[in-house]
């Protein structure tokens, strides 16, 4: 008996063991932690790199988003985080930036203030985003922790990186995330500005007491503010932005800056002996993906996909990295120049480069290649993939809205048109952004055309925005109609600032009520009246009961009014079918060979915008011959 219950013993302490040497490690925070579209913009979030860093199994998952404080750590994203986190993983926990709006004042305290007075339009306009760094942003951080432990899980409170502030060659306190130079406090008889406390004094420091509250938790926390700080001075102010930075500012992160602080994380995490034997810190030669399946897309589609070269200790100290590709397969260090091999040249061992490769869908189905990178005798080979489908056999649905005098939509084929909606904005009218609005030349518009101009709620763009308000967007969707299944293969809109150049937008796609989403578009500082066309071609399936979401989410360049965001002729296009049948192929593919023609007869390599004439030669012998009009 005794020996029975030793085995069943050991077969227990062997599974414990074997079940820590596996997990995730969950990444919430703000939009320097967030994940980016590669597609869409060169900036990059820190947590997009931290699982680079880990190894035997641990995987890390980024669920950070721009804009986000504190409040909306623990209402949005800790609360799709948690559905996936499991006993014995780690959750790492990132916020102060958006924590500091309104001067340090609480966001929904200095709303209330505002009712409390009749202020109702003050009320309206107020950023809701914003914690006092010694109650609210403590308050919400702990309930975050309550819920991670509550998991049987482990928090880590991890210090916000810091802005590249500089004043004499250091980072200024505010840069550092404390506002004790100037700050405002709301008291019971009304709000009090340009406060001030000396240095030593840290009641506006959030990562003092982000780091206090660790203590009093009993949990670790990672000082990335002070770990930035010495990393931004060691390159000095102008070589700190140039390398590090996404040349928008001196908040977000281009690829070598979030990789440099994601490994920085994980240094640190491992120097207090957490996930000890699972942090890898690569002292040679590496590159991240180490393979890269492109996903699918349609036939004649161009592929990209970033990866980012990493050397730290190499020898000889300097030298040169040569990247070469197989047939088919393009590279880029600028998305501009492309050839099928590149050199890489380091320095003092330390090498840090991204480079892209790019991939056209030639043929349906599966293509394949490799990359292959050398450094002195060592070699490092890169599979490739990528899936060329076709959409075929269904119904043909678009979804249109014009927005040139109302928000009605035209509907063709079997779907459903989740109406325009605003949160935190309305339309201010319908008309010509301005008597210089430029179009795209091959549209034929002219400045005569209507669009529709957004305002935000209160009128008054905020001052201190650098990224999404959460609470301020404009949406779309569709949806199948019951026992269809829906794919979409174009979404497409104009949009542009009028009033000044300093309007910026976001543009996102969700299917999954946006938990997550995929950006398809980023512009800072639009150029006032210019009509920008925002066009992606995602492969997305929808089933019966899902929803596509598309959201425009503005904020301007600096405080102003009167400066709207217009938007025009929404497009969302896609194939419909019956949910127990499929329209996707991939290697049965019965279209053997493509075609595109103009309407003189002339044949083109891509569909151009107009009418195209396309001649398909089906398996069997049989000739297809559409129309379609790319807009």
């Amino acid at each position: 008996m005794k020996k029975g219950l030793l085995c069943i013993s050991t077969i227990l302490v062997a599974l414990t063991l074997l079940s820590a040497t596996s997990g995730k490690v969950h990444t919430i925070g703000d939009s320097t932690m967030a994940p980016y579209e590669e597609s869409a913009t060169i900036t990059r979030g820190w947590g997009m790199y931290f699982g680079q860093f880990l190894t035997n199994g641990w995987t890390s998952i980024n669920y950070a988003k721009g804009g986000r404080d504190t409040y909306g750590g623990y209402n949005e994203l800790w609360q799709t985080a948690k559905k996936q986190v499991k006993e014995g993983d780690y959750v790492i926990i990132q916020f102060a930036h958006n924590d500091e709006k309104n001067s340090g004042m609480d966001g929904y305290a200095l709303q209330a203030y505002y009712k409390s007075i009749g202020n109702t339009s003050a009320a309206a306009s107020v950023d809701l985003r914003g914690t006092v760094p010694s109650t609210t942003y403590k308050q919400n951080l702990a309930k975050i922790i309550d819920e991670v432990e509550a998991l049987g899980a482990h928090p880590l409170l991890v210090a916000p990186v810091c802005r590249s502030y500089f004043t004499g060659g250091k980072i200024r306190r505010n840069g550092k995330h404390d506002l004790g130079d100037s700050f405002s406090i709301l008291t019971e008889t009304g709000i009090k500005t340009n406060q001030s406390v000396p240095a030593n004094d840290h009641t506006m420091d959030y990562p003092y007491h982000m780091q206090q509250l660790a203590k009093e938790r009993n949990i670790p926390f990672i000082d990335l503010t002070t770990a930035t700080a010495e990393l931004y001075e060691s390159y000095g102010d102008a070589k700190c932005h140039e390398y590090l930075f996404d040349g928008d500012g001196s908040t977000h992160f281009n690829t070598t800056g979030a990789l440099l602080v994601a490994r920085k994380c994980a240094e640190l995490m491992k120097a207090q002996g957490i996930l000890t034997d699972n942090i890898i810190l690569p002292t040679d030669l590496s590159v991240n993906p180490a393979e890269a399946d492109l996903g699918e897309a349609y036939k004649g589609q161009t592929l990209q996909k970033e990866f980012t070269l990493n050397g730290f200790g190499l020898t000889p100290e300097a030298g040169t990295v040569s990247i070469e590709a197989s047939e088919g397969i393009q590279l880029s260090f600028d998305k501009k120049e492309w050839q099928d091999n590149l050199s890489a040249n380091y320095s003092a061992s330390t090498l840090v480069k991204t480079f892209y490769a790019q991939l056209t869908l030639s043929q349906n189905g599966l293509t394949e290649g490799t990359i292959t990178i050398r450094q002195g005798d060592k070699t490092i080979t890169i599979p490739i993939k990528a899936t060329a489908i076709i959409l075929e056999g269904g119904t043909e649905v678009k979804a249109y809205w014009r927005l040139e005098k109302d928000d009605t939509y035209e509907l063709t084929g079997p779907a459903q048109v989740i109406p325009q909606s605003h949160t935190g904005m309305y339309v201010q009218r319908y008309s010509s952004p301005n008597a210089n609005t430029v179009w795209p030349e091959w549209t034929g518009f002219d400045a005569s055309r209507k669009t529709q101009r957004n305002l935000l709620t209160g009128d008054a763009w905020p001052a201190d925005e650098i990224d999404d308000n959460p609470e301020r967007y404009i949406q779309w969707g569709i949806k199948p109609t019951e026992g269809m299944s829906l794919s979409i293969d174009e979404i497409s809109l104009f949009v542009c600032g009028c009033g000044g150049n300093g309007m910026c937008s976001h543009i996102y796609y969700s299917t999954d009520n946006f938990e997550t989403r995929t950006t398809i578009f980023e512009m800072k500082k639009m150029p006032a009246n210019n009509m920008q066309y925002v066009e992606t071609k995602p492969v997305i399936k929808l089933e019966e009961g899902q929803e596509l979401l598309i959201r425009v989410y503005p904020w301007y360049n600096g405080a102003a009014t009167g400066k709207t965001i217009c938007l025009s002729d929404l497009t969302i296009h896609g194939m419909a079918t019956d949910a127990t049948a499929g329209i996707r192929t991939h290697n049965d593919v019965r279209e053997t060979s493509r075609h595109i023609y103009s309407i003189d007869g002339s044949q083109r390599v891509y569909m151009l915008h107009g009418l195209n004439i396309i001649r398909q030669e089906m398996a069997d012998g049989t000739i297809r011959t559409t129309k379609s009009i790319y807009r």
